[in-house]
């Protein structure tokens, strides 16, 4: 761990929920919608995306302009479902370190998502672990569709640092998306890039021998 940390931020998909994009991806491709992953990515996504994960479209919006990019019917449904396919599950191991952190650290969740990933992805906790929502591991959680903004921008980041009175300096953000961690870092918040292959569990926050 960096030293001087009193403040931790999390990103929520592939840090603390697994996810895989390909499934999703799979998942749109069967229902013949073109080029899916040219429309959105980890890396990248059109202005679709970006909106709905702003709130600045609802999801009945965002399902109407799916359904009349595809060239065959699809029912709301399918592309719920579809949408959804990418979120995976909390490994229990995840959700102790939380806990245990919260004792010496404040923690913050950060995540660009959207109103029907936020349904989903609470409901897993729920299915799986019993918890109601993700309020319950840390002091305060930044939904990008609630707050209007989205990362890498740094506004977002200044809104979690101000509204918490946090320095920057004794903040440590962890993301796997590299845009993110630059967006971070134009503020001087201190920044863990979890690379592809890495967790939290094993390569952040193993237990010491």
């Amino acid at each position: 761990m960096i030293k001087g940390i009193k403040h931790i931020i999390f990103d929520l998909g592939g840090v603390l929920l697994n996810v895989d994009y390909s499934l999703t991806e799979q998942a749109f491709a069967e229902m013949d919608i073109p080029d899916f992953k040219m429309l959105f990515s980890q890396a990248q996504q059109t202005q679709l995306f970006d909106k709905f994960e702003m709130g600045l479209i609802g999801r009945e919006e965002f399902i109407k302009t799916l359904q009349e990019i595809s060239p065959l019917p699809i029912s709301k449904e399918q592309i719920i479902k579809a949408w959804n396919a990418m979120l995976q599950d909390y490994p229990l191991r995840r959700l102790q370190i939380l806990q245990q952190l919260r004792l010496y650290y404040d923690l913050f969740l950060l995540s660009n998502t959207n109103e029907i990933h936020e349904e989903a992805f609470n409901k897993i906790l729920m299915d799986t672990r019993g918890m109601p929502n993700l309020g319950v591991f840390f002091d305060r959680v930044y939904l990008s569709h609630r707050v209007g903004l989205r990362k890498p921008m740094k506004e977002i980041f200044q809104l979690v640092l101000d509204e918490n009175s946090l320095k920057a300096e004794h903040t440590l953000f962890i993301d796997d998306s590299i845009q993110h961690i630059e967006g971070a870092k134009l503020l001087g918040i201190q920044t863990i890039h979890l690379k592809k292959g890495m967790t939290i569990e094993e390569d952040i926050f193993k237990p010491k021998n």
